[in-house]
């Protein structure tokens, strides 16, 4: 089996305008930042196992939001910039609470935002099976596929969101891609 996707992608028309407005101060433009990216960034916080989502999702915006001043480059390098933020913030909170990432249970009739291999997984396996196929890879494998499948990053991307190389990166998202082809095979979760 082999999971492929016709991912989603999440382009604002005319991104330099929109960054260029938020670098000035523009409310609007937090908001219409903050609308595009807040279900991807909830998602993979979520996917993470953080106990208080909403206040880190929160601290990932306004960190964004007081460094973007300083940001340059186009919506792929924004979309990689946020997303390591939102790591980064994620690690903090897991240093915060003395405790290593664990899974989160999503109760019927919650979704996480992402692209469609997600919604597709969830649709056919339902929430509680997906669970139990992400918590049965690595930690680090089950990063580096929310980043790829749920954030949409490249390989790159995720790459410089963690600190990995890229060749490590492709490692873990085929070991892990491997592992749930194996389950799903296997019929075991």
């Amino acid at each position: 089996m082999t999971l492929s996707s016709s991912r989603v992608q999440v382009f604002v028309p005319e991104f330099a305008a929109l960054l260029s407005a938020a670098q000035n101060g523009e409310g609007w433009a937090f908001d219409d930042l903050f609308a595009t990216w807040n279900g991807r960034v909830s998602a993979f916080v979520r996917a993470r196992g953080v106990a208080d989502l909403d206040e880190v999702v929160n601290d990932v915006f306004v960190k964004a939001f007081a460094a973007i001043g300083s940001f340059s480059g186009d919506e792929r390098a924004f979309r990689a910039w946020l997303f390591q933020i939102a790591r980064n913030r994620v690690i903090d909170e897991y240093r915060k609470q003395g405790r290593t990432p664990d899974t989160t249970e999503l109760t019927r009739g919650e979704s996480i935002a992402g692209g469609d291999v997600v919604a597709d997984a969830e649709r056919r396996f339902g929430d509680d099976r997906l669970q139990a196929l992400l918590g049965a890879v690595t930690d680090e494998q089950r990063e580096v596929l929310t980043l790829r499948f749920v954030a949409d990053l490249t390989i790159d991307q995720i790459a410089t969101a963690t600190g990995r190389r890229r060749g490590a990166v492709k490692q873990l998202q085929r070991r892990g891609l491997r592992r749930l082809e194996a389950l799903l095979e296997d019929g075991n979760t």
